[in-house]
């Protein structure tokens, strides 16, 4: 049975802006949040706090952002935050819910924040902000890259997954993203996934997380309704922040 209702977490003004090549100024930035969240979605991904010379142009207006919104009661702010100093800067601007990510690929990691997975967990890193953010009062969610395929590494065994997801429950994650970040999921194989992972964390706070690069995102959302899953996350006017066209789809995979 189908779930009978769905949340829908909207990431489009920062997962979905971020890698825009022209700038979108502060005031329509504003603007889009505002009408977002007026529109009546629970959760809105509005900004993005890192270190200053890591932080990409269209996103180093976050602060600005968050303080020139208008807040709508009931709605949950979130902003992504990769380290304490992004915290910090994410809790001087009152946001609700800070966003952890990490990586199902060791690659991918390695590639995409310049620090491989045994290095982030020696640094303890989603450790220390959690850690933070749960003594601030602020909700956590935690977002798992390459949960589905790796556009480096191809097929990557689901345990990869579930080891990720077991470490963002430790650390309290109210929410826990299972992210097609390439879009190269299959149906069969994000059933195979969140029925998996459903068995390590509860499944009314997994969220699906999928791209359309090859046009599979709608198929992957039903499959994971089939699942049980109730959370999803959209990109307004299907804004896409991870470029990568190139990489192949993921093999067919018989459902067992």
């Amino acid at each position: 049975m189908l779930p009978a209702k769905v949340k829908i977490v909207e990431v489009g003004p920062r997962d979905g802006l971020q890698n825009e090549k022209e700038f979108v100024s502060t005031k329509v930035k504003v603007e889009l949040v505002n009408r977002l969240s007026n529109a009546g979605f629970q959760n809105v991904e509005s900004a993005l706090f890192v270190l200053p010379k890591w932080v990409p142009p269209q996103m180093a207006d976050g602060a600005a952002v968050m303080a020139g919104i208008e807040r709508r009661p009931g709605t949950i702010y979130s902003a992504l935050t990769p380290n304490l100093h992004g915290f910090e800067a994410a809790l001087e601007a009152k946001v609700d819910e800070i966003v952890i990510f990490g990586a199902a690929s060791e690659t991918f990691s390695q590639k995409n924040i310049n620090c491989s997975m045994k290095v982030s967990r020696a640094s303890n890193y989603f450790e220390l902000v959690a850690k933070a953010a749960k003594e601030a009062g602020l909700r956590v969610r935690g977002s798992i890259s390459c949960s589905l395929d790796c556009p480096y590494q191809g097929d990557l065994p689901i345990k990869a997954v579930v080891n990720v997801v077991q470490r963002m429950k430790a650390l309290g994650c109210d929410e826990i993203d299972i992210a097609d970040t390439i879009g190269v999921g299959i149906a069969g194989r994000t059933r195979d996934v969140m029925a998996t992972v459903s068995k390590v964390f509860p499944r009314e706070r997994l969220s699906g997380h999928f791209h359309d690069t090859y046009g599979q995102a709608v198929a992957n959302i039903y499959a994971s309704l089939q699942e049980g899953i109730e959370i999803f996350h959209a990109s307004v006017a299907g804004l896409a922040a991870v470029p990568m066209r190139k990489a192949r789809p993921a093999t067919s995979r018989p459902r067992t």
